[in-house]
């Protein structure tokens, strides 16, 4: 039973605190992996609407998301 033990303030403090860490992780990490490719992937999906690379920049952000989750774990 999940209980009450989640609402302790030390336990609810490291839960946001690894969740901004996740957050800016993912977030250098995409800024970098934006810098290497040889285009603006925000204008190529949003102004240009490149469904393939949308999908493959979406998988990405899953794959970052999963490593740092488990990193974080």
């Amino acid at each position: 039973m999940l209980g009450i033990e989640w609402l302790r303030p030390a336990a609810f403090l490291g839960s946001i605190l690894y969740a901004i860490i996740g957050v800016l992780v993912f977030w250098i990490t995409f800024l970098i992996i934006d810098k290497l490719t040889p285009y603006d992937l925000w204008q190529e999906i949003v102004e240009k609407q490149n469904v393939a690379l949308g999908l493959v920049v979406a998988a990405m952000s899953l794959g970052i998301c999963i490593i740092v989750a488990a990193a974080i774990h």
